[in-house]
């Protein structure tokens, strides 16, 4: 299968410029250089940057310049830490994975469509000239798969707008249930050769979401161990099939842009968890991205997985 070359194995910068209290103090002290160079340590090759509208744009959709000032930060950083950047758009005008959000209309709203558009053609007559180590991700987990036909006509006309500026850049682009595996069958052939096909992967959920206040039905007392039986390589190459039958289909690289385990999980299953799935990873040759580096409750630079990050670090 074809190679995501250069964004083999990340860690995400959730939390800073996405998800977020959306305020110039929070977006100067969460995350700086020193974090990128110890992500580089860690031996990866990638960060991947969720960031919200809010940050460059006001509710209006006018340009807020100041906001562009921290991606061109990370940029900068990860260009002298050796590092390359895939630039996530988490939530758009109308549209968020998270309901908390209250972002609605985008998917009925052409008008809410064309925002997004004229976004992604602000970032790509910016960022375009970095193609050689910035990818552009379209947009974070689209949920209900009610939305597939007019979230395949708009990856189409999106990858059209910024050919037009940045006809080099790199472009990702995932399907609905929250980018699974599942749903990439459904997901329109790649724009061009240039495109990277995305799913995320946080199989089983109870093991990876134990206790999870936001996850509905869960008993947040609940915690479960490493089923060592149930929770191996085999296992995910079985849930990643759906996504290597598409990407082989089409010629195309794949991208596992978010993966991961909750702090309330004990540090010893959580490092056994990253063992399993990075086997699979590596037998199809899959990029990927861990979430998180930072809090969001999966912070792989957190005091509480201190005492296996060491080992971890070599199965991210």
């Amino acid at each position: 299968m074809k190679t995501f070359t250069g964004y083999e194995k990340g860690v995400n910068l959730g939390g800073w410029l996405s998800q977020c209290c959306h305020e110039y103090e929070h977006y100067d002290s969460f995350i700086g250089k020193s974090d990128i160079e110890k992500i580089a340590s860690w031996g990866l090759d990638h960060v991947r940057l969720p960031i919200d509208y809010n940050l460059v744009e006001d509710s209006d959709g006018n340009t807020v310049e100041k906001g562009f000032g921290y991606i061109d930060s990370a940029i900068k950083w990860c260009g002298e830490a050796g590092l390359n950047l895939v630039l996530d758009l988490h939530k758009t005008a109308g549209y968020s994975f998270d309901k908390g959000e209250q972002e609605c209309g985008f998917f009925e709203s052409k008008e809410l469509r064309e925002r997004f558009y004229r976004l992604w053609e602000k970032l790509a007559e910016r960022y375009g000239k970095y193609s050689d180590r910035v990818a552009f991700e379209l947009l974070n987990e689209v949920t209900d798969k009610s939305y597939s036909d007019v979230w395949n006509e708009a990856i189409y006309v999106c990858i059209e707008r910024i050919r037009a500026v940045a006809p080099d850049t790199t472009i990702i682009v995932g399907g609905y249930w929250n980018n699974s595996p599942d749903a990439l069958p459904d997901l329109v052939k790649p724009y061009d050769d240039n495109v990277i096909l995305s799913f995320h992967c946080y199989d089983p959920m109870d093991f990876t979401h134990q206790g999870a206040e936001w996850v509905d039905g869960m008993d947040v007392s609940f915690r479960k161990s490493f089923d060592e039986n149930e929770i191996t390589s085999d296992y995910f190459a079985g849930r990643f099939s759906s996504a290597i039958e598409t990407a082989e289909k089409y010629g195309a690289a794949l991208y596992c842009g978010e993966y991961g385990v909750i702090e309330k999980a004990e540090p010893q299953d959580v490092l056994k968890w990253y063992k399993a799935i990075n086997g699979a990873f590596k037998r199809f040759g899959i990029s990927h991205c861990a979430w998180n580096y930072k809090q969001k409750d999966f912070g792989l630079s957190d005091k509480w997985i201190e005492s296996a990050i060491g080992e971890l670090v070599n199965y991210l």
